[in-house]
Parts: C-alpha cells; structure tokens; sequence
C-alpha cells in the first residue's frame, strides 16, 4: 500500500527557529493526520547545546499527556543506561522524528503505541531537521527502526548497524550536519524482549560508542 499523502510539517516550521519557537509552532502543526487523535505536538527537550543527540519514534501515552519526550518507563531506563555508559543523562538532548503520539485502542486508561506510518515519518521531517539546525550536535543516536529509517532509508535494520559509528547520510541533508551517528535498539525494545539483562546491557555497549567518540 503506498504511503499517504500528507501536506507536511514545513509551512509551521519557524523561518529562524529556536526551541522554545518550535515547541509553541509544533502546537499548530496539521501536517499529517496524527493531531487529531494526539493531546498535543512533543518536540525535543534536553540541553539545547548537546554535543549527542537522541533519536526515537514518537512519543508515547505518556509523553504525550505530559508534552516532553521519554518521561515514561523507557525514558527512565535511558537515563540508567546513559549513566552506565559514562554520558550525563542531563548532557543530551532527546526528540523523535515523529512529534504526534499515534495510538490505537485503550488497555484499561493507557493508550496502546501504533508506530507511525512512513508518511507520518516523511511529514514530521522539517520539525526534525529545524531541531538539528538548532541543536547543532557533533553526533546523533538513532534508537529503534523507525528513527534508523527516517535517516538512512528503508533499508536500515538495527541489528545490521548497530554499535558502528557511521557518517551522517548526504541524503538526509541538514544545515551543519552532525560528524557521526551511531544506531541501537530502542529503550522500549529492551522493556519487551524476555531476556532484558543481555538487550540492556547491549544497548549500554551501544552508548557507550558515542561516549567514546565525544571524548
């Protein structure tokens, strides 16, 4: 089935953007179908001069009510694992190439993650780019599929390029583009999977490739 067509996030992005712009702009944002169904846009939250980057999906039930990113169970599980690899958790900065919350059916109060669709990826990809023009990051950590996706193409598969510093993708083209980019599995995966001692401790591995390369 091919991907919907949305008009995209571009006309709502700020001409010259700044977090604080961009948190109230995303607010508007009827770039896709996904703010209809959300309480409200999330964008990126963290230091707003990090050297790292952190890339995720989209935000959850949580994340949405609240409006930051990753104050759920896997924003807490990131944190630790950000501490183990020897990075402040404090020092980054945090956001999802989706900013809408896409869920679908309730489990009791909690609504239940759908991962969003690769039009609802390609739509959100202004308040993405505005973020990293903002940030100016040295290096990015994708986490998961859907963030390995939206930068380097469908192909991408985490368990092909986890753990490996890569440069940043001429076709995903930003204004200072970030030196590196590492990919790991999202924090989330690492709350599903049974045996989550082994995916943990391979995610803190994971971290701590980009802590050696801001060293």
């Amino acid at each position: 089935m091919a991907a919907a067509k949305y008009v995209g996030a571009g006309q709502w992005v700020p001409d010259d953007p700044s977090l604080t712009g961009l948190r109230e702009a995303v607010q508007a944002c009827e770039g896709c179908d996904l703010y209809r169904e959300a309480t409200q846009g999330v964008m990126g939250d963290g230091d707003p001069g990090a050297a790292l980057v952190l890339l995720g999906e989209q935000p959850g039930d949580q994340e949405d009510r609240a409006g930051e990113p990753f104050v759920g169970p896997a924003g807490k599980l990131l944190d630790r694992a950000l501490a183990d690899a020897g990075i402040e958790p404090e020092s980054v900065f945090r956001t999802n190439v989706v900013k809408h919350f896409r869920w679908s059916g309730r489990r009791g109060k909690q609504r239940i993650h759908k991962s969003p669709a690769r039009g609802h990826v390609t739509a959100c990809r202004p308040w993405l780019e505005a973020e990293l023009e903002v940030v100016a990051p040295t290096g990015v950590v994708v986490m998961g599929g859907t963030a390995g996706k939206a930068v380097f193409g469908a192909s991408f598969r985490v368990g092909d390029a986890r753990g490996r510093p890569v440069a940043w993708p001429e076709a995903y083209p930003v204004a200072q583009p970030p030196e590196w980019v590492v990919a790991t599995t999202h924090p989330s995966a690492v709350l599903r999977t049974e045996d989550r001692e082994a995916a943990y401790d391979a995610l803190v591995a994971d971290l701590r490739v980009a802590a050696d390369l801001l060293r």
